[in-house]
């Protein structure tokens, strides 16, 4: 009971801290020290000793923390196809922020603070959802304005993070896991309240599961671009000979696999968790996707047509060099 109630009075000095560390330097310092306590508090409370996976799975090593793992400004461009304007960098500051510095725009985080909400939601969504709501702060044109944060900016970050994150994967919950755990019960000046924000992301997310549902009952259009120097009647004769791609049902789709020596290729796990490729030929199942003991590694997919390809808990596939050939959206 008493360690519920210390890990209790912990978190909420966490929410504190996420709202309240760009008012003044000393209260900066003040919660950075609690930042710091709280990450060996959680790892503790929180943390698991990985047991032996019966599939052989590869050596790599995986840092606590998303950003040291993951290239996620990267893949958040990826998902909504801009260019990166601003950088990522870890910084000494309490949590996370999206700034401009000589007219150049950041996203500056804390490694501490991202791996601690990490372990306290037990994924590593809490920190890509962190980093998406201040990329939405650039993108939305907030840190532009220099009145600071306020509710409606946020909600608008915090809809951006709910819509980039089901791109990239997230169900609902992680999407919102860490916004859930910071924020306040109650509006204040700067920033609505927890059931206001949780709002704002179901919307965002919500959205975007609405685009990946129409998208894949959509047939796929032809990927070829025109031939330089083609003549035009050759160009329709070959458009009017092209086979039509075979369609599987979206509601059978749980996701996305890309692989990335077939970027062309159309493969899917179904809801089923049978791994499908969609051909012109039609549909041919060449695997499913089975589960290791691996915290690192949860799921791998089982092919005779395949080398063993695992699945990390972030959603990339590797092979058991641990290079990484796909990943999953």
């Amino acid at each position: 009971m008493a360690k519920k109630l210390l890990l209790y009075n912990w978190l909420s000095l966490l929410r504190f801290k996420y709202v309240a560390f760009k008012f003044t330097f000393s209260a900066m310092l003040y919660i950075k020290r609690l930042t710091i306590v709280l990450g060996l508090v959680l790892t503790s409370v929180f943390g698991m000793q990985a047991t032996a996976a019966t599939v052989a799975a590869p050596g790599l090593a995986v840092a606590p923390a998303a950003v040291g793992t993951r290239d996620i400004v990267q893949e958040i461009i990826n998902v909504i196809g801009l260019k990166p304007r601003f950088e990522l960098l870890p910084a000494d500051i309490d949590n996370a922020a999206a700034v401009v510095y000589n007219g150049k725009r950041y996203i500056l985080y804390n490694e501490r603070f991202l791996a601690a909400i990490n372990n306290a939601v037990h994924t590593d969504w809490g920190g890509v959802s962190i980093i998406a709501h201040e990329i939405g702060h650039h993108l939305n044109g907030h840190t532009l304005s220099k009145s600071g944060s306020n509710p409606g900016d946020e909600l608008e970050a915090d809809e951006f993070s709910g819509f980039v994150l089901r791109k990239m994967g997230a169900s609902l919950a992680e999407a919102q896991a860490a916004i859930n755990l910071l924020s306040e019960e109650r509006s204040s000046r700067t920033h609505p309240g927890r059931n206001y924000r949780l709002e704002a992301i179901s919307k965002g997310w919500r959205s975007a599961n609405e685009q990946v549902m129409a998208s894949a009952k959509q047939p796929q259009p032809d990927q070829r671009a025109i031939a330089r120097g083609q003549p035009q009647q050759q160009q329709m004769q070959s458009q009017q000979g092209q086979v039509q791609r075979a369609s599987l049902d979206s509601r059978l789709v749980l996701s996305r696999v890309h692989f990335s020596k077939a970027p062309r290729e159309e493969f899917y796990i179904t809801t089923k968790l049978q791994l499908v490729h969609v051909t012109t030929d039609g549909i041919r199942i060449i695997g499913k996707l089975a589960k290791t003991n691996n915290p690192e590694f949860p799921y791998y997919f089982e092919s005779n047509q395949l080398q063993p390809v695992f699945v990390t808990e972030r959603g990339v596939l590797v092979n058991r060099r641990g290079e990484k050939v796909g990943y999953l959206a």
